[in-house]
């Protein structure tokens, strides 16, 4: 594949695309909107949708990253991306009334904790009931790291910015429950991450 010089790289989304979209398969099974949260590069985007054909695609982001989304979108071809949207979880309304499914990698660990309350009061107003909500990344139990190098993860993120650092699960959980997200699904993921799958109820 040929990348433009709008396409960003991840690394990481490359290595983790194929064990996310063996399990969105078995969640996102409707036909529907998927709106993800956050899609970075766009690399996801192009994966999940070539996954789901029964599906369309909407990725977003809060801006800077519009470009390379959008162009991997166009690379590929493909009918069922649309074009990606902003969206700030913090900004509302958000730029979409409804969907059948979201996603999220890798952003609850970046995000301020109000950014991440935000999102799943925003995520509980797209979804109707029984639709799911499944969120990517590495957190704590118990207020403990699973893996050293999700502590060193948390530093880096913490210096960056102090309000970020890896979440703990149950307060993850207990905020998609005032939600009406239910936890059904801990999923173990490669490289120390889960995806934790919430049913809106």
């Amino acid at each position: 594949m040929n990348m433009s010089d709008k396409q960003l790289f991840s690394q990481a989304c490359e290595n983790n695309k194929q064990p996310i979209s063996n399990i969105l398969q078995t969640v996102f099974t409707q036909p529907g909107l998927i709106v993800e949260i956050g899609s970075g590069s766009g690399q996801h985007s192009v994966h999940m949708a070539l996954a789901l054909p029964h599906a369309i695609w909407q990725p977003t982001d809060v801006g800077e990253t519009l470009a390379s989304i959008n162009a991997y979108g166009h690379q590929s071809g493909l009918d069922n991306i649309n074009p990606a949207l902003v969206l700030d979880v913090l900004t509302t309304p958000w730029p979409l009334a409804k969907a059948e499914g979201v996603f999220s990698a890798n952003t609850a660990h970046i995000m301020p904790w109000r950014a991440v309350a935000a999102m799943f009061v925003g995520v509980a107003g797209l979804l109707e009931a029984n639709c799911s909500f499944c969120l990517y990344g590495p957190f704590n139990y118990k207020g403990e790291f699973t893996a050293d190098g999700n502590a060193r993860l948390d530093s880096w993120a913490r210096s960056i910015n102090p309000e970020s650092g890896i979440r703990d699960s149950e307060a993850v959980v207990a905020l998609a429950e005032q939600n009406s997200l239910v936890l059904v699904e801990d999923h173990t993921m490669p490289a120390n991450n889960r995806l934790l799958q919430f049913e809106k109820h």
